[in-house]
């Protein structure tokens, strides 16, 4: 039977192994698994396999479509006519949102990253700790665990 858990890097994850050592885990049933915490800025653009639910082309569109139906409407009065100025507009307002988007984003990604490099500065990364044990010690594994602050026992 596997036994996992999370601990913060701290003296009560070397306290757990410890007890766990003394009450008959073996050293070699235990396992732990320190994780690195992510510190690389994100990608801006989505990929086919990867998306984070932002889109620069909702912007487009939309100022797209404002500016195509002011080119429009102003085109009747201007020299060229509606839809010239209709696609002028298009690509104006579908510039405009892409720009507006990408400024946007930018900075509220920058402004995410620094608030989440901020808390991680204080912090130490999380460890993985495996116990392989018996059916009927399970029990006294996840009492020390809980006991020693895991974050998460399964």
């Amino acid at each position: 039977m596997y036994v996992a858990a999370t601990f913060e890097h701290s003296t009560f994850l070397e306290l757990a192994i410890s007890e766990l050592e003394q009450k008959g885990i073996t050293r070699e049933n235990i396992y732990a698994f320190p994780l690195k915490l992510r510190v690389k800025e994100r990608k801006l653009f989505d990929t086919m396999s990867r998306a984070d639910g932002i889109s620069l082309f909702d912007g487009m569109a939309a100022w797209g479509t404002v500016f195509t139906v002011l080119g429009t409407i102003f085109g009747y009065m201007w020299a060229w006519g509606p839809v010239i100025w209709g696609l002028i507009g298009m690509a104006f307002g579908a510039a405009f949102g892409f720009f507006l988007d990408l400024f946007l984003v930018r900075s509220l990604r920058r402004e995410n990253d620094q608030k989440h490099l901020k808390n991680l500065k204080g912090r130490i990364s999380e460890v993985v700790l495996i116990i392989e044990c018996d059916q009927d010690q399970v029990k006294m594994v996840e009492h020390v665990l809980w006991d020693n602050l895991a974050i998460g026992v399964s």
